[in-house]
């Protein structure tokens, strides 16, 4: 009887060396590097902003003002590639800034910098308002809302401005700031490797993760995605944990709820993509949970182990 403490003491030493080997806090993306050692740098203040009042709104309200709310500013935007402006938005009781992206380009052969050669390519703003609308059947609350407007004669995509952004993912590795040594903080980029590979999205960079003083990441940026590979990215690979609402969330996803939701800006071969990839990813969670348990796979869940006291 005495081994019974130990017995579950070393079950939870276990699970959490299985946690503690599956968790980077790391993403491999494309632009940003990591700063070099120097004992002179000028130490860096690493305590967040604090958060300043955000409007709330419901998501109804929210896309009515995307959607008609008069422009009264416009700045280009220097960074990305797709003519990305910044718009001041007011509808005479709140005022607020947006994103619009009016790009949409198709080339049967596309060769990027990197080397890359892609067929079929499509960088649109269609894809912006896909994400959002697939990530809020999944029951994300990470990719800001996105519209399609009309701005001048340009269709594009109206996507609400983040509020309290601290820094991009970028500007974290480059200023040297860590981000928190904890769970919270890899899972959060563990929902956004899960979600990079069901969207296929090939453009993940470290200038379109937004991280608020609370150390949440907003996904923005979508353009590049959707693909129709039914596979997994080599980039970013899928972690061994993930949130558990997330996976359920996944395995109920129908070609029904995406025709509805997606119908209007993804081509059927693209939705159909979705689905396959979905099916690798939950694939690849089961045959975790399969090898490792549900305790050292799923997050956001109450732990089976109990805890113990050891004499």
């Amino acid at each position: 009887m005495q081994a019974a403490p130990f017995l579950l003491l070393t079950v939870c030493l276990n699970t959490w060396l299985a946690c503690a080997q599956t968790t980077s806090q790391d993403l491999t993306l494309k632009t940003g590097t990591a700063p070099a050692s120097d004992p002179n740098r000028k130490q860096i203040d690493e305590t967040p902003p604090a958060m300043k009042p955000a409007p709330k709104l419901s998501d109804a309200d929210m896309e009515t003002f995307l959607k008609t709310a008069k422009i009264v500013g416009q700045k280009k935007l220097d960074s990305g590639t797709t003519g990305s402006v910044r718009v001041t938005l007011s509808d005479g009781k709140l005022t607020h800034d947006a994103q619009f992206q009016p790009i949409d380009i198709y080339k049967p052969v596309f060769r990027g910098a990197e080397g890359t050669v892609e067929k079929n390519f499509r960088d649109t703003y269609k894809f912006n308002i896909a994400a959002y609308r697939i990530a809020k059947l999944l029951g994300m609350d990470n990719v800001p809302m996105s519209v399609e407007r009309d701005v001048d004669g340009r269709l594009g995509s109206m996507t609400w401005w983040i509020d309290n952004v601290w820094m991009t993912e970028a500007e974290r590795r480059d200023r040297g700031i860590k981000p928190p040594a904890s769970q919270f903080w890899v899972d959060e980029l563990n929902i956004v490797r899960v979600f990079d590979q069901l969207i296929y999205n090939t453009d993940r960079n470290q200038g379109n993760l937004l991280i608020t003083p609370e150390w949440r990441v907003w996904l923005i940026d979508h353009t590049r995605a959707f693909r129709t590979a039914v596979g997994m990215q080599k980039k970013n690979a899928l972690p061994g944990r993930v949130d558990h609402k997330l996976l359920a969330a996944l395995r109920k996803i129908n070609a029904v709820q995406l025709n509805n939701q997606l119908g209007p800006y993804l081509r059927p071969e693209e939705i159909s993509a979705i689905l396959g990839r979905r099916d690798i990813i939950v694939a690849h969670f089961d045959r975790e949970i399969k090898d490792k348990g549900e305790d050292s796979v799923l997050t956001g869940i109450s732990r089976k182990t109990p805890e113990v006291t050891v004499p």
